[in-house]
């Protein structure tokens, strides 16, 4: 998803009475090309328009972000972790005990 500079910012942004005069095809049309419009109503920002492509993009790189700062809050903490192997001892576990269990991962 590329960034809106100042020029392309100035260009993204619409009045909302453009949706009132049955321009909304030709406004999701130039979103699907520029990417992005913001609406205004009284020259306030109302909300932004943005192809569900480009929200999901941007929500994962959000989730991304949130995951990687837990993960540098976690590793700063120098907490002792146990290992897998250590686990298992603790728990009198064998390889063969987890055989016939089914995970599902994503």
């Amino acid at each position: 998803m590329k960034a809106l500079n100042t020029v392309n910012l100035l260009d993204s942004i619409i009045p909302i009475s453009q949706f009132n005069k049955g321009q909304a095809n030709k406004i999701f049309s130039d979103v699907k090309k520029s990417g992005t419009k913001i609406v205004v109503k009284n020259n306030i920002p109302e909300c932004i328009l943005m192809s569900p492509q480009n929200y999901q993009r941007m929500m994962e790189e959000y989730e991304d972000a949130i995951l990687a700062a837990e993960a540098e809050k976690r590793l700063a903490q120098n907490v002792q972790y146990t290992d897998h192997d250590d686990l298992m001892k603790k728990f009198g576990l064998s390889d063969s005990d987890l055989d016939d269990i089914e995970v599902d991962m994503e």
